[in-house]
């Protein structure tokens, strides 16, 4: 299995991006190609061996994730966030085998390690009962700041949707993914290093949180889970945020932003995809 590895940047975090490249050296050393898209920014001096993609705006993470796959030519693509970076020189291998031994898993969702030894945070762990992050199994969802992907299943199910930007375009891919046959695994034994940081410290968060998800369950859901997905979410963001007035305001903005903005081709999800799911542990209203 020949690998690539995507990284993307847009040149805020120039420190931590010379580590994450560095990090690939292992991966590098054995024959992976590394890209570099620069998302909307200048990029600075890299190894000879790495290829750069130089995008003339900021497509956000889905947009700049793509371009990296249409640059790569690997089997298997491992995307990396430019704050995070891989401890264990064996990745590769563990990876390449992974895939190899599976022509049905799709994704490979690494489990994230908190670098200063703590826990890490919940939301790192794709499942429902994720307070065991040593334990291994199939999800219906990933994390993207640490991944990899069959690049021709990636393909084969529309990428990462542009639209999005940021926030839930890993669900989006998951799901059709899902409905196409293929499974999607966390596993412990893969393992990335990443700053146990909430994705809340981003200003636009809670604006693209209320958009994407009216846009998750138009583009991907029949209609009454769609609505049962949403009211869902709707009350549990509603009592998480009840005490932040001012952040659910903005989220319940992006909500309406969902229903005003055209959420592109509607491909729902067959009703064996969603008892797949089920059976994963989690359904696709939850």
């Amino acid at each position: 299995m020949q690998l690539s590895c995507v990284i993307i940047t847009m040149g805020t975090r120039p420190d931590e991006l010379a580590r994450a490249i560095e990090s690939t050296s292992a991966l590098r050393a054995e024959g992976a190609e590394l890209i570099l898209v620069g998302n909307g920014a200048d990029l600075p001096p890299v190894p000879d061996d790495v290829k750069t993609v130089r995008l003339a705006e900021n497509r956000g993470v889905a947009g700049g994730r793509n371009a990296g796959v249409e640059a790569s030519s690997g089997d298997v693509v491992i995307f990396l966030d430019d704050d995070g970076w891989f401890a264990d020189p064996g990745l590769g291998r563990h990876v390449a085998d992974r895939f190899a031994a599976d022509p049905a898993l799709a994704v490979l969702a690494f489990r994230v390690v908190d670098p200063t030894g703590g826990t890490g945070v919940r939301w790192h762990v794709p499942r429902l009962r994720a307070s065991d992050p040593d334990r291994s199994s199939v999800v219906t969802t990933f994390v993207g700041c640490g991944f990899a992907a069959r690049r021709s299943a990636y393909v084969e199910a529309g990428g990462l949707p542009d639209l999005f930007f940021f926030a839930h375009e890993e669900t989006d891919l998951a799901w059709q993914l899902i409905e196409r046959g293929y499974t999607i695994e966390y596993d412990a034994d893969a393992q990335m290093c990443h700053p146990p940081l909430s994705n809340a410290r981003h200003g636009i968060w809670y604006r693209y949180d209320g958009r994407n998800r009216v846009l998750l369950a138009r583009r991907n859901l029949p209609w009454l889970l769609a609505l049962v997905y949403l009211l869902d979410w709707t009350l549990l963001t509603v009592i998480r945020l009840r005490r932040s007035p001012g952040a659910l305001k903005t989220w319940f903005a992006g909500f309406a932003e969902g229903w005003r903005t055209d959420p592109g081709q509607r491909r729902p999800i067959s009703l064996r995809t969603v008892w797949r799911m089920t059976r994963a542990g989690r359904p696709p209203v939850i």
